[in-house]
């Protein structure tokens, strides 16, 4: 079934061999719940708990694709807001030296925790706080993924990010941060950001605190 999905991943187009090998390699079943088991493998979005949800396989394989804009091997120090269930901090592992993400739902951080604990990953730190400052303290990154979007990219972000780097994050297209959200990338140059909105997206909002 996981050689199935990343088929079709294949025929929607994504080249990049490192996200192909990470996608086949990491079991999504293991981060939904039992009764979704059987769905775990199709392309759609599924609940989590706490009102969240795991995203699309498609979803995951396309920012990562994004992500690593045809780097030749592993990314560097890599930042994701939202862990969620740990499912694509898990395919970040692989595509990165070192993995910060972060939470701000006690719930899912305990339970990405214990999704993860199987597979024993040394450069995947998980962080339970407000994904919208960002985390200072491991800046800057080769490239930052959110999985949650408002109506603009939160300054502590760019700041975070290296010169170089790039950033994936969905944003809200309609008035006060609600409505239609599409994907954007931004590339950090040495001349200031560089904006790019891409497709139409659905991700939960991006909210400030912890809970």
């Amino acid at each position: 079934m996981r050689r199935n999905m990343v088929h079709k991943l294949q025929q929607q187009g994504v080249r990049d061999e490192w996200v192909l090998s990470a996608m086949r390699a990491i079991e999504r079943h293991r981060f939904v719940d039992s009764a979704l088991g059987g769905q775990a493998y199709e392309d759609t979005s599924l609940p989590i708990g706490l009102g969240q949800t795991i995203s699309k396989p498609s979803v995951v394989a396309r920012m990562a694709e994004l992500l690593r804009q045809g780097a030749p091997g592993k990314l560097g120090r890599v930042l994701e807001i939202g862990t969620g269930c740990g499912y694509q901090a898990a395919v970040l592992s692989l595509l990165a030296a070192e993995v910060y993400s972060i939470e701000r739902l006690r719930g899912l951080h305990d339970k990405a925790r214990d999704n993860l604990r199987h597979l024993r990953v040394p450069n995947l730190h998980l962080l339970f706080g407000d994904g919208r400052i960002g985390y200072a303290k491991g800046a800057p990154y080769a490239a930052i993924i959110a999985a949650a979007g408002g109506d603009a990219i939160p300054q502590a972000w760019t700041d975070q990010l290296a010169v170089g780097g790039r950033l994936v994050a969905p944003v809200s297209t309609g008035a006060a941060g609600v409505g239609p959200q599409a994907l954007m990338v931004i590339d950090k140059t040495a001349v200031g950001l560089r904006q790019t909105v891409l497709e139409a997206v659905n991700f939960v909002p991006l909210k400030s605190g912890v809970a």
